[in-house]
């Protein structure tokens, strides 16, 4: 198993500012960092990646699409406009030394038309990530597809959704991730969730129903670790989390109060949860 901290607690632009945080976050016991990929400045993750080299801080990456490159849009220019910004993450992936890219890439964060996904959406997603995926394999890299709940988006809300999704694509390099604080909301039972991802599962993100502290919440851990061993998970236990730090990321995750002592306390607390309720 490896345990790693995403780096949106902090930032949501990893650069040479947040060297002496990375080496912190080395120190405190953590395999890797997940980086979030906004800006697609090749050059300035490559040295970003020799920095995590030098830290043997391993690393996964995360990403999101927009309204005006959306995967599933019914305009072709903006469904090309996806897979281009998806090309452009992967590249940064394979210059960064990250081996998953992860994410609501299959659709808009935050986009709404006032009812579930259509049939043609559906076919186009499926178009559009599989060329994604296509790009990806030739690059080393494996898209990871995060379902988010109902009220961030309404592509992929539940396992069952994001299961068979990937399943009709049929890619080898485009899977999916389980995420606690999406299925605390979503999934009426968590073990069955855990076991409909397992022939897709890539990565898990391990986040608290208050998106604070792992452990200090209400998401029900014992039946979370219990589903995960069941299924003999082995990937990433990444930490996410989100506090005030980022006003824009604050907005959009609807964070207005503060839910931790310090960023030090969630990620070392956080991390001693995780050990704690795997290593036994």
């Amino acid at each position: 198993m490896k345990y790693g901290m995403n780096m949106l607690l902090w930032t949501a632009d990893v650069d040479e500012s947040h060297y002496g945080l990375l080496e912190q976050i080395k120190g405190w016991g953590f395999d890797g960092v997940e980086l979030p990929i906004f800006d697609l400045n090749i050059e300035k993750f490559q040295q970003l990646g020799e920095k995590l080299e030098s830290l043997e801080l391993e690393r996964t990456a995360v990403t999101v699409c927009t309204a005006e490159a959306n995967p599933v849009a019914e305009d072709a220019g903006i469904r090309q406009a996806g897979l281009d910004h998806l090309k452009k993450a992967v590249d940064v992936c394979a210059a960064v030394g990250s081996p998953l890219l992860c994410g609501p890439i299959h659709s808009a964060l935050g986009e709404f038309t006032g009812s579930g996904p259509s049939a043609d959406e559906w076919e186009r997603g499926k178009e559009t990530l599989a060329k994604a995926a296509d790009h990806a394999q030739e690059n080393g890299v494996t898209l990871v597809v995060e379902y988010l709940n109902r009220f961030e988006c309404y592509f992929l809300n539940c396992a069952e959704d994001a299961a068979r999704f990937v399943g009709e694509v049929n890619h080898p390099h485009l899977r999916m991730m389980y995420d606690s604080f999406h299925a605390n909301i979503e999934e009426k039972d968590i073990t069955a969730a855990v076991k409909t991802c397992a022939p897709h599962l890539q990565h898990v993100h391990i986040s608290e129903n208050d998106r604070s502290t792992p452990g200090e919440g209400n998401v029900d851990w014992d039946t979370t670790f219990a589903a995960l061993k069941e299924v003999n998970y082995d990937g990433w236990l990444m930490i996410e989390a989100f506090g005030l730090a980022l006003p824009d990321l604050a907005a959009a995750t609807k964070i207005w109060r503060r839910m931790f002592p310090s960023e030090e306390h969630l990620a070392t607390k956080g991390l001693e949860f995780m050990k704690s309720r795997w290593e036994v």
